[in-house]
């Protein structure tokens, strides 16, 4: 049986949900979004270890049309945020455009529509195509020698094991990302010891984090106003921020100063100051947010090697220096597969080119949201949409806009299907390489997940984000051609 939508999105988080109601909010009713779990929320749903939170504030991390009055912290924690997300959907009654346990197998523009068929078998034709699957779900593990004669339980954060037990265990942590900042300082309350594998340490800030009191929540939710205002405040400060990334004296250094306050603050010893001091400019890798986490490493129970972990043996995690320790529990706290999630799916536009194909040289995307060759297929949060010092809730948003915005032109000139102007993409995809090439996130002395397999940056953008909203509040059909028909199969 197949069946037919106006509209099929691929992904029910942030990215999926904010697409739906803007969709609608354009008239179109007929919308499907396939979801590969059961339930929506994408990292949220996904991600459930201990700590789990977000390093943008509640207020500006939420969709500008709902939001949430009743945060009951600064910055939110996991379960709040899918609670919220939860609410959303059912609100707008998105969970009835959600096919669950749904996960995508292929794509095929027939020359009128997609035909989509998902793992178990279901077929779908759709005129629209939307990407929302994101990037922070596929877990990143290096294929270590001898992980397998580990005896005891090993897993990567994105995947925690609630079964095991943490209590008097020794705990081989592999990574010092945004998810180990987050789970190590949980997990060190109770373990015999954790041993933390450090390939590279990380500028760790401290925030200002903490409850947000109950009267103040009552004036949110009567002056409707006021969360509206903290969100713009919280967007203006953040926007702030990205003069750090841009190399501005002043503001690297209070950075600078914010990041060695918390550090000399937690640690005494020199020698462990210079264990955790980065060897790369501030920016180059992701900036983490944590009030626990030098505390956590000043405890008696946890250890840092300073290398990465290179081999295993039975209960042995052996590090590149050829240091090791014994270890009881292994976790994963290696991130995220980035830069290639999207173009391993099996996505065909004209003439028979693979997504594959058309990135073969690397990720690339008129405006990070369409790719030519692919009639009617958008991408959110595509290549140089990501963010290294606002919330990418604001980039989400700008990018549904101008889609909606360009589905309306469509329906009022009378077209059907459009691709993106393949040299209009050349041209924007040049523009962000030049842009990176003398950046901090380029040239800051570190490699990081931004960057793919060639050492190129093609995860963030560049700018700010009132840069990149004012840039799609400008671009419409004329970032497209017509797509050409090829009779199809309907």
């Amino acid at each position: 049986m197949e069946h037919c939508t106006d509209m099929l999105i691929v992904g029910a988080g942030f990215s999926g949900l904010t697409m739906a109601i803007e969709a609608r909010k354009r008239g179109i009713r007929d919308i499907a979004i396939l979801e590969k779990a059961g339930d929506i929320g994408g990292t949220w749903r996904e991600n459930t270890y201990p700590g789990v939170a977000c390093d943008i504030p509640s207020h500006l991390y939420s969709m500008a049309t709902h939001l949430n009055p009743d945060w009951s912290r600064a910055y939110a924690e996991g379960p709040e945020i899918q609670a919220y997300l939860q609410k959303v959907s059912r609100d707008e009654g998105l969970y009835d455009l959600c096919h669950f346990n749904q996960q995508l197998k292929s794509a095929h523009w027939d020359g009128t529509r997609w035909q989509v068929a998902t793992e178990d078998g279901q077929r779908w034709s759709a005129r629209f195509l939307i990407s929302a699957i994101g990037a922070l779900h596929v877990p990143s593990i290096p294929d270590l020698p001898g992980t397998d004669s580990f005896p005891g339980p090993k897993f990567h954060s994105a995947e925690w094991d609630h079964d095991t037990e943490f209590e008097g265990k020794r705990i081989a942590v592999l990574g010092t990302g945004a998810s180990a900042v987050q789970f190590v300082p949980e997990i060190a309350k109770t373990a015999a010891h954790v041993i933390i594998f450090q390939r590279t340490a990380p500028y760790v800030l401290p925030r200002p984090d903490g409850p947000i009191a109950p009267w103040v929540r009552r004036l949110y939710r009567l002056i409707p106003i006021l969360p509206r205002l903290r969100r713009k405040l919280i967007y203006i400060v953040f926007e702030y921020r990205h003069r750090v990334f841009r190399g501005e004296e002043r503001m690297v250094n209070f950075a600078m100063k914010m990041w060695r306050r918390g550090l000399e603050k937690a640690i005494s010893g020199p020698e462990e100051r210079k264990r955790l001091t980065p060897d790369y400019r501030i920016g180059c890798k992701r900036i983490l947010s944590s009030n626990d986490w030098y505390p956590a490493l000043a405890r008696k129970n946890v250890s840092v090697i300073p290398y990465g972990a290179t081999s295993i043996k039975g209960n042995q995690v052996i590090a590149s220096d050829g240091s090791h320790a014994q270890a009881d529990i292994l976790i994963w706290g290696t991130g995220f597969r980035v830069t290639d999630v999207i173009e391993r799916l099996d996505i065909t536009g004209i003439d028979g080119l693979t997504l594959r194909d058309a990135w073969a040289n690397g990720m690339q995307a008129n405006l990070g949201t369409a790719i030519a060759g692919f009639p009617n297929f958008f991408i959110l949060l595509g290549p140089h949409t990501g963010l290294g010092h606002n919330s990418v809730v604001l980039m989400i948003e700008a990018q549904v806009r101008h889609i909606g915005r360009v589905l309306d032109q469509m329906k009022r000139d009378g077209i059907q299907a459009i691709t993106a102007d393949a040299a209009k993409q050349t041209a924007f995809t040049q523009e962000m390489q030049d842009r990176h090439s003398d950046s901090v996130w380029q040239a800051g002395g570190c490699t990081s997940w931004y960057q793919d397999a060639k050492g190129r940056n093609t995860t963030l953008w560049p700018g700010t984000v009132s840069e990149y909203e004012k840039r799609m509040a400008r671009s419409g059909l004329e970032q497209y051609t017509p797509a050409p028909s090829q009779g199809g199969d309907r």
